[in-house]
């Protein structure tokens, strides 16, 4: 790769063609069960190079999403992820791991959608199960005001190809029947967007597989490895120190979710981003019987089941900007009161613990991904409480990003520029709770 972002003549950074990732299949499960032989390594460490091509500094989902498809879709495989914990310890692994793409904007639900449809196939792609259950999704309204802008989404999504529509109370609960629609609570369910292409995934396997795939073709994981300082020479990026030493780079990517601030701070970029805690938290198991995900925004309440029987609940993002991940009792107290209004059966089951985890926030909601005024520092940050449902999507536009030089259509509106330019991409009216 060049300077200005191209790939280099041979095609990567090593000479080689992006490997095939070895398959799983029934007959290899036989054949190690015969021989009893150990499973080869998802991925494996690597001494770290004093060079790359490519670094990424973040090892979740979006980071190793940007090195698969670096690989696959460009040949370049000289490739660093650098993750200071280990790879999905930060919003990857604390996440819902709700996928929708009922958005507001038409901008945002072209890019969503093009993330469902990448998960839709990302098992086989990947050659990991990453357990995506398509099992639909309800916004619930409660008012006048929130149905009319569930329909004002609907609308939008239906313009755009999504599958999406405004259902009654009586549809609700033959979805649902647990939840109390009746017209005598507190908060009357008027109806809800029903989004049938919504659900849910296993976070921890969808890292696992890009990580594998990035792996296979040539990229180095180094877990343990945190960012101290970008170097910057002349308006461009020259490399990154570490606390295991300097790489030099003429490419670095910003996928720290979170901590995207304190990162672009060490280029010099000033990022329009705020960090928020959102608590998250997990029943007993019990027999499946929540079919679909169920939001509702005017309780700040979300809550889903997942295939071993456990409810996950969440709520919106805290009230205040910090970088803390503890849970606190207001936020069981609260969630769990909201959970009983919508479904009062819940009463006896036992909450099993809680956590959190950190939401880089922008004015408008959307994302910030792209170049920056400083050549050869890309960020894909911004996310809030949207990241995990994009990462495949963002890895392949990052990806395109930094091997072509400039963004790609499908994210050319969420450029960093647009806050100055005034082109803001309102998506807080799909934000609903933090999910």
């Amino acid at each position: 790769m060049n300077g200005n972002g191209h790939r280099s003549a041979n095609g990567n950074g090593n000479g080689h063609r992006p490997a095939k990732l070895r398959g799983y299949s029934a007959w290899s499960l036989v054949q190690h069960g015969l021989s009893r032989g150990d499973w080869p390594r998802t991925w494996h460490d690597h001494d770290m190079r004093d060079s790359y091509d490519v670094v990424i500094i973040g090892g979740g989902v979006h980071g190793l999403a940007t090195a698969y498809y670096l690989a696959r879709d460009h040949g370049i495989t000289n490739v660093a992820v650098l993750e200071k914990a280990y790879i999905g310890s930060g919003g990857s692994g604390r996440n819902t791991a709700i996928l929708r793409s009922n958005y507001l904007t038409p901008e945002g639900v072209r890019f969503y959608d093009r993330s469902v449809k990448l998960y839709e196939n990302l098992a086989a792609d990947l050659n990991f199960n990453v357990m995506f259950s398509q099992r639909g999704h309800l916004t619930l309204a409660h008012n006048d005001a929130s149905l009319r802008t569930m329909r004002w989404r609907s609308e939008v999504n239906k313009h755009e190809g999504v599958d999406s529509d405004v259902i009654g109370p009586d549809e609700v609960k033959g979805l649902v029947p647990y939840l109390d629609t009746s017209p005598d609570t507190r908060y009357p369910i008027l109806g809800a967007l029903y989004h049938p292409p919504g659900g849910i995934v296993r976070h921890d396997a969808v890292v696992w597989g890009y990580a594998r795939g990035a792996d296979a073709n040539g990229a180095h994981i180094h877990q343990l490895t945190e960012v101290t300082d970008i170097d910057v020479e002349h308006g461009r990026v020259t490399g990154v120190r570490t606390n295991r030493g300097r790489i030099a780079t003429k490419a670095v990517v910003n996928c720290t979710a979170g901590w995207a601030s304190l990162i672009s701070d060490m280029a010099g970029v000033s990022m329009p981003v705020q960090t928020f805690p959102l608590q998250a938290a997990v029943t007993e198991p019990v027999r499946p019987f929540l079919d679909t995900v169920v939001v509702s925004g005017t309780l700040h309440v979300y809550v889903s089941q997942t295939d071993r029987g456990e409810l996950v609940f969440g709520a919106s993002v805290d009230p205040f900007a910090s970088y803390s991940i503890r849970g606190s009792l207001e936020f069981t107290e609260g969630v769990a009161g909201h959970v009983l209004e919508l479904m009062p059966a819940l009463s006896k089951m036992r909450l099993l613990r809680q956590w959190a985890g950190l939401c880089d926030m922008t004015p408008d909601y959307s994302p910030i991904m792209g170049p920056t005024p400083v050549e050869g520092f890309y960020v894909d940050v911004g996310w809030g409480t949207y990241g995990f449902k994009a990462g495949p999507v963002s890895g392949e536009a990052m990806a395109a990003t930094v091997a072509d030089g400039a963004p790609p259509e499908i994210i050319s509106s969420f450029g960093l520029d647009r806050f100055a330019d005034g082109r803001l991409v309102g998506e807080k009216g799909a934000a609903a709770v933090g999910h």
